[in-house]
């Protein structure tokens, strides 16, 4: 098999820790020779990076993966999958779907030429250099996803990451620094650190949390104009946390706190070490800051015994704290899990209810933040241009997940450039404004 004469679609379903896995995959197939192409049709082979987190992620790459198969009466001549699908249940779906040709565990990612190879009976691949940040960006070229650590430790009884991808693993600082100032030199501008866990970063290596030598280390590279985190567990957030974040000039100020709840039943039965005073106390704090640092979180409603007392002190407790970005999901019952064989299982259309009641709240909430806005001049960058409509975010905002400023187009403007934008008004969710200078 000749590598250069096969082309190689990737799709990438589920979170931005897989994101950065699928950018991985595609550098090392591009590094080999094999052409990346978007356009199924023309693909030679397809790989599929799957989620499996919950019910609903599952049914999803199995659709995409039975859909992909379609291509193999095509030009499609081997359809792989790979991800958090393969490690929850391949050996069901390789037996279901037989059209796959190849399952990757997700252990053995920096193999995927030598495996492609070998279903080609050819062992005669190249073997290049790996030139950091050894990627391949699928995000627009001035932010880019930085996954420090895999894994899971926290096991939450609803959770299903540990069960897939094993022990909280860091990866060492020199690493990450290295792949963030090779991100730089390639025109990122903005990072953006994840992980299931980024305030336990380092614990496993180094015997205390590191993340805050993490940070202090990354805002060293010139480069780099903004540093997100992404995934803080409340009960690891600490002052010297929260003070580098409030302080340092290159980190957003915004912090994304997974609280999935706040009543001390549920939190103790989501096996989460919480409680609603510490949760109470950790956002008093963080809104005490001299500056404002935006908080997301998000909750799931409908949990194994979460009564109506339960479900109120949810409603209240976001009535009174008035967060920048909140996501609402169902609980998912998922095979495996502690939870899912706790009695007291809440009704489908009871969860469905609850869900709704909490967006209904959060909508009124966001209304009222982005009317604060109005007449602020922010530092926004621009993201994207789609319709002749320019698509900004500002450092109280994640890509993809959270508010966007819409501006008309100006001349000379240009995708991951920061501008002052002046808010001139808002739509619900979004931010409205007109571009006053470049910065």
């Amino acid at each position: 098999m000749n590598a250069n004469e096969k082309k190689v679609a990737l799709i990438s379903l589920g979170c931005d820790k897989n994101t950065v896995d699928s950018e991985k995959i595609l550098y090392l197939l591009k590094n080999a020779g094999f052409t990346i192409t978007t356009d199924l049709n023309e693909a030679n082979i397809i790989i599929l990076n799957t989620c499996a987190f919950i019910l609903d992620a599952q049914k999803e790459s199995i659709q995409r993966i039975l859909e992909a198969e379609t291509y193999k009466q095509a030009n499609c001549e081997k359809l792989i999958v790979c991800g958090c699908l393969v490690a929850r249940n391949g050996a069901d779906i390789k037996t279901s779907i037989p059209g796959i040709d190849l399952l990757v565990d997700i252990n053995v990612y920096d193999k995927i030429v030598e495996l492609i190879y070998d279903l080609y009976n050819d062992n005669n691949y190249n073997v290049c250099d790996i030139v950091n940040p050894a990627r391949l960006l699928s995000t627009p070229s001035h932010y880019a996803y930085v996954k420090i650590a895999d894994g899971c430790d926290n096991f939450c009884t609803y959770c299903t990451i540990p069960k897939i991808r094993g022990r909280y693993r860091s990866r060492k600082i020199e690493d990450i620094v290295d792949e963030c100032n090779a991100l730089a030199l390639n025109g990122v501008k903005e990072l953006i650190i994840v992980a299931q866990d980024v305030t336990r970063y380092g614990i496993d290596l180094y015997g205390y949390y590191k993340i805050c030598d993490l940070l202090q280390e990354l805002v060293k590279i010139e480069e780099i104009k903004w540093i997100r985190l992404h995934y803080c567990y409340p009960e690891l957030v600490d002052d010297k946390l929260i003070n580098l974040i409030a302080n340092e000039e290159k980190i957003c100020k915004y912090i994304d706190l997974p609280l999935q709840h706040v009543s001390d039943t549920i939190l103790k039965k989501m096996n989460r070490r919480s409680t609603y005073n510490s949760i109470c106390s950790l956002l008093d704090k963080i809104k005490a800051q001299k500056v404002k640092i935006a908080i997301r979180s998000s909750f799931i409603v409908g949990f194994p015994y979460e009564k109506s007392k339960d479900f109120n002190l949810l409603k209240n407790f976001i009535k009174k704290y008035k967060m920048d970005n909140v996501g609402v999901f169902e609980y998912s019952r998922e095979e495996g899990t502690p939870a899912y064989s706790m009695p007291k299982q809440v009704p489908k259309l009871i969860k469905k209810i609850r869900r709704k009641k909490i967006y209904k709240i959060q909508k009124r909430i966001a209304e009222k933040n982005n009317q604060d806005y109005v007449g602020q001049t922010l530092l926004c960058v621009l993201d994207n241009i789609e319709d002749d409509v320019l698509i900004m975010r500002n450092q109280y905002n994640s890509p993809n997940v959270d508010t966007v400023v819409y501006c008309e187009p100006i001349d000379g403007v240009e995708q991951g450039t920061f501008y002052e934008v002046k808010i001139l008004a808002y739509s619900e969710y979004d931010l409205i404004g007109e571009i006053v200078k470049r910065s």
